[in-house]
């Protein structure tokens, strides 16, 4: 990616393509639940833990103010396909489709399921990006397995905690959400961990290809103050 231009590369390209992808498919994808070593999750646990990987790649490559911008661009893609649902929900149906309740079961959000969705990712990836770069900066780049998995286990663990408690607090016993705030946690902190080789490899295959890697020395976190690349 260079600097003044803002051009980027095709690799910077890929990550943000990726990352939106797997927002965008996670929240489609979540309806449907499913039961895996006897817990019960929802099938967007599949991908959705790919963003937090894609955020780690764009930190510690690209710095937190790249990996800021791509956080916002990911809501407002989520936005725009959360509207284009809705809209398309309330257009009148053709006369010989029968598919309008499928269609509301399974694309229908309720506002407030889209607003622990909508802030649990915010709160979630931002303090995953701001996590890993200040820990980048206080390690000197050393300990890169240390970094992500302990970002994500704070930014995971927030956004478990934000998600359950906005979506299902008063309609749950505090017991149950407790109980899905933790399974959620362990189990995209453990997709983290697995895929931690893999996250080494595209990391020292992005900073050879790019030659970049960024140190937020003087990291501003205001998620609202889109800054210039330094």
């Amino acid at each position: 990616m260079s600097d003044r231009k803002k051009t980027y590369s095709i690799w910077f390209v890929a990550i943000v393509a990726l990352f939106i992808t797997c927002l965008i498919t996670s929240n489609i994808i979540a309806v449907k639940l499913i039961e895996v070593f006897g817990f019960v999750v929802t099938a967007a646990i599949v991908i959705f833990p790919i963003s937090y990987i894609c955020g780690d790649v764009l930190t510690e490559v690209y710095g937190y103010r790249a990996t800021k911008r791509v956080i916002w661009l990911g809501f407002f893609c989520n936005l725009l396909a959360v509207a284009a649902i809705a809209i398309a929900q309330g257009l009148p149906g053709a006369s010989f489709w029968d598919g309008q309740g499928a269609y509301n079961r399974i694309l229908g959000y309720t506002p407030r399921l889209l607003l622990a969705s909508f802030l649990a990712y915010l709160i979630g990836e931002f303090t995953n990006a701001i996590v890993l770069a200040k820990l980048k900066v206080i390690t000197g780049g050393r300990y890169l397995w240390m970094r992500t998995i302990g970002s994500t286990l704070v930014g995971q663990g927030l956004d478990s905690v934000v998600f359950v408690t906005i979506a299902f607090l008063g309609t749950i016993p505090f017991p149950g959400m407790g109980e899905a705030i933790v399974v959620q946690w362990l189990f995209k902190s453990t997709y983290e961990i697995l895929a931690t080789p893999l996250t080494y490899w595209v990391v020292a295959f992005l900073k050879d290809r790019e030659r970049l890697d960024v140190y937020d020395r003087d990291l501003a976190v205001n998620p609202f103050k889109l800054e210039e690349d330094s």
